[in-house]
């Protein structure tokens, strides 16, 4: 059955069954292509670095450097031909295509994600699979939504469905994949898409049993007894792993905003400098404890110290070597995500910790291993502050309930952490640091916060201003424009009034200077609610928006803009 069939087959069934089908669809396709993702990483992984570790030094680090550099570059050589979009982890990238763009993914950028991935993850950079296994799930349920007849503008529910259904066969985590998306994509856990994430979520889990197993991610040695030291050591190393998540988000950010800028280097060459980097961080660390953690996702090291058998030293030696790589691979451009990494990053901070604290109190092995686990979570709660989400998918990844009250007391430990440290996620962050406006892309979820929300959410920020008002500049503005009202400003964009075009043009025919209307200015911090007033009251319909420390016009809004602006809330409501 091609998909032409498929669309006519849904469009038989009864209205209410529709979107059930669509939904289960949605779910077993991301499901499918996220174990296609894994299988294709850890092919490659398993022929490449790991076979290799196996052979001589010499051998190694020829072959090492062969297949990281080689990768890389082959990776930023089809992001800089085909789709830039497709670097970094995928989150905010899918986040702003669900807001701004109705759930619409790019066809190009699921195959150069998939493809790209592959390549970079599998062939050594220290990156992760998890946050490209999201955006490759909910962009191809956002292509299969459109061959099955939904038009651009109405692909949200499978953008949000595959974004759940490929979180949870990454992980093999349904609960925490469902959290997830509604926690850092859609940002309501009371979204009303809630029933088609649930279903194509446990649809993805289902497609991740089948092909890959029933085990969890990681087989974590069972917790029993421990003592009330190392509780009382959870919140010291959940402040630890949240401030090392911290630091790995600030330099990061700091290295990918240095990277944005215009430079001679192609992409492939800066994505080739992080591989590079990769290699020579994790061959040191190899020739050093003969561990490859820094390469890949480091799930074999990961492991090793949820079954007690990490040393502290060597988790030291680890968290900095993955870090630095980290930072250095995802800030120069590469083709990953950041779960992983952050996982790992906590893991270490926490069986490094138990083992300064085992130089004065010994330590059982489940103690060292209950650390760890709080480590993973406070890491990733304090970078991608779904505190929800990261209890849930370290429970889910090892199947251990007594690790769930230390690990909500982790919770709040990096809440507290990350908010110090940063005003906003590291996937929030990063789409300011690509300009998208974080308060025109998530609306509010009711009318007050709506009312309440500055002008800026809704206003034009790139207003035709007016500085020349004599009769030949005018002359020149009628015929460039089409307008029906202009701004008229100062050299210093501060207001003068406001131009007709009816007035402009008697204004050419009777060579004189123009008569200026009044209008109404407001600084960019009022709200939509005091704005919506002044527009009403306006004979023109417009009000102008100065900056926030002078009185500079940086912009304006129309009686349409509010229309439209109300309408698009209310749709998203």
């Amino acid at each position: 059955m091609n998909f032409l069939s498929a669309a006519d087959l849904i469009g038989r069934l009864p209205p209410a069954a529709r979107p059930v089908l669509r939904t289960v669809l949605y779910g077993l396709v991301a499901g499918l292509v996220a174990v296609a993702f894994h299988l294709g990483i850890h092919f490659l992984y398993t022929n490449g670095i790991e076979r290799l570790a196996r052979e001589s030094v010499l051998h190694f680090l020829i072959g090492s450097f062969l297949v990281v550099a080689g990768t890389s570059a082959l990776a930023g050589w089809l992001l800089g031909s085909f789709c830039r979009e497709a670097a970094g982890s995928g989150i905010p990238q899918l986040k702003a295509a669900f807001w701004k763009d109705f759930g619409w993914v790019p066809w190009r950028t699921v195959w150069v994600k998939f493809v790209g991935g592959v390549l970079t993850v599998g062939g050594g950079a220290s990156l992760g699979r998890e946050g490209p296994t999201v955006q490759l799930g909910g962009g191809l349920a956002s292509n299969l939504a459109g061959l099955l007849g939904e038009p651009k503008h109405q692909r949200r529910k499978a953008a949000a469905a595959g974004a759940a259904a490929g979180l949870a066969a990454a992980f093999n985590t349904p609960i925490a994949a469902v959290t997830f998306v509604l926690e850092e994509i859609i940002g309501d856990l009371n979204s009303r898409l809630l029933g088609g994430v649930l279903l194509a979520s446990v649809l993805g889990a289902f497609v991740a049993h089948g092909l890959l197993g029933e085990q969890p991610a990681f087989q974590l040695q069972a917790v029993g007894q421990v003592r009330w030291i190392v509780y009382a050591a959870v919140p010291f190393v959940a402040l630890l792993a949240a401030a090392a998540g911290s630091l790995f988000q600030k330099t990061a950010l700091g290295l990918r905003a240095w990277n944005k800028r215009p430079t001679r280097l192609p992409i492939w060459v800066r994505t080739t400098l992080g591989g590079c980097a990769v290699w020579l961080i994790g061959s040191a660390v190899f020739l050093y404890n003969g561990r490859l953690g820094v390469f890949s996702l480091g799930y074999g090291d990961l492991s090793a110290a949820l079954t007690g058998g990490m040393p502290a030293n060597d988790a030291a030696v680890l968290l900095v070597a993955k870090l630095a790589a980290t930072v250095l691979c995802y800030g120069l451009g590469g083709c990953g995500g950041i779960f992983a990494p952050t996982l790992f990053f906590g893991a270490m901070t926490g069986v490094a910790t138990a083992g300064l604290l085992n130089l004065a109190i010994p330590l059982s092995p489940s103690g060292v291993v209950l650390l760890a686990v709080v480590g993973m979570s406070s890491c990733l709660a304090s970078v991608v502050r779904a505190p929800v989400t990261s209890i849930l998918i370290v429970f889910e990844m090892t199947h251990e309930f007594a690790v769930v009250p230390p690990l909500m007391v982790a919770a709040l430990v990096s809440q507290a952490v990350s908010h110090f440290f940063a005003k906003h996620n590291f996937y929030d962050a990063l789409l300011q640091q690509d300009d998208v406006d974080l308060d025109r892309v998530m609306p509010p979820r009711d009318l007050r916060a709506w009312q309440d929300s500055p002008v800026s959410r809704i206003a034009n920020f790139r207003p035709v201003l007016v500085r020349d008002i004599a009769p030949a500049a005018l002359a020149q503005l009628l015929q460039d424009r089409s307008h029906e009202r202009f701004p008229v400003v100062q050299t210093d964009a501060r207001p003068l009034g406001l131009l007709t075009r009816a007035e402009a043009k008697a204004a050419v025919a009777e060579n004189r200077a123009p008569r200026l209307a009044s209008c109404p200015v407001v600084r960019r911090e009022v709200t939509v609610r005091e704005v919506q007033r002044q527009l009403i009251e306006s004979p023109e319909g417009i009000v102008l928006i100065q900056a926030g420390a002078d009185d500079r016009i940086i912009g304006l809004i129309t009686l349409h803009d509010l229309l439209r602006a109300e309408a698009a809330f209310g749709q998203d409501c």
